[in-house]
């Protein structure tokens, strides 16, 4: 099974770190879930890397970083049928190659792709987020890289 070319939109599973999971120290995400991508920027092996958003059954207080995915749309994706919304406002940036980037299933890389609509409407909080500078995003390429530093592999 060939792990796809990372495009807007597409949904994958990830073990996303929430950003106060890291100011506590955390290096890993506590569990995998789906989470689409905002933005891919593409380039050859470890230079492709992606922004990735977490979908979450957690309803946000404030909805200004969000979007609520509609029950058809899970339905297509293949998730359960409780509400669930894409947290556009925070952020992991990733590496392509991370090996937090698993499988959904034995068969099947990815949950599919997110309607074109809902990719803007995401895309569209994001940037809303960026512009009033309330964007969190969290670098899992530069935590690997002080952790292998700390652990005395980055030399």
């Amino acid at each position: 099974m060939k792990k796809p070319d990372p495009v807007q939109g597409l949904v994958i599973r990830y073990d996303y770190l929430w950003r106060d999971e890291a100011d506590r120290g955390r290096q890993e995400g506590s569990k995998e879930r789906p989470c689409a991508i905002v933005v891919a920027r593409t380039g050859e092996g470890d230079d492709a890397r992606v922004w990735l958003a977490p979908i979450t059954h957690t309803q946000p207080m404030n909805t200004k970083g969000a979007v609520e995915i509609p029950s058809k749309v899970k339905q297509h994706l293949g998730l359960d049928d409780d509400r669930s919304w894409i947290i556009a406002g925070e952020l992991n940036s990733v590496a392509w190659s991370d090996p937090g980037i698993v499988p959904v299933s034995r068969d099947r890389w990815d949950y599919g792709m997110l309607p074109q609509k809902l990719t803007r409407a995401m895309l569209d909080k994001t940037l809303e987020r960026q512009q009033d500078r309330s964007l969190k995003i969290t670098d899992r390429v530069l935590l690997e890289k002080q952790r292998d530093r700390d652990e005395g592999r980055g030399r």
